[in-house]
């Protein structure tokens, strides 16, 4: 390849041999690039889609899941303050007195 080269350079110039070697580098570079990194960046961009998507899903499963959480502690406070409220009015209930049975046990 060497004394190729020097006769080519010696025949035809350098710039021109070199605009020849710049143009083969440029199509292997084209070659590689669409035949090996192409595929593989198409793979890897069905796989992020099916991540995003996969993301988008568990965010709603939160989304979901935080107003269920809300609910239930939303509910729960009302039964709480219901249940305060129930034994406050027991508590603060006027006591009915059998007056009979008072008398029977002064005597």
């Amino acid at each position: 390849m060497g004394p190729n080269v020097a006769k080519l350079i010696g025949e035809y110039g350098f710039p021109i041999v070199a605009a020849f070697g710049m143009g083969y580098f440029v199509y292997y570079v084209w070659k590689w690039a669409t035949t090996e990194v192409k595929p593989v960046l198409g793979e890897a961009n069905t796989t992020l889609v099916a991540l995003i998507d996969r993301i988008r899903m568990l965010d709603n499963d939160l989304i979901r899941l935080n107003q269920k959480v809300d609910t239930v502690l939303h509910l729960r406070g009302k039964t709480i303050e219901q249940e305060r409220v129930e034994a406050e009015n027991i508590i603060n209930q006027p006591k009915i007195v059998d007056e009979s049975k008072v008398k029977n046990d002064k005597k």
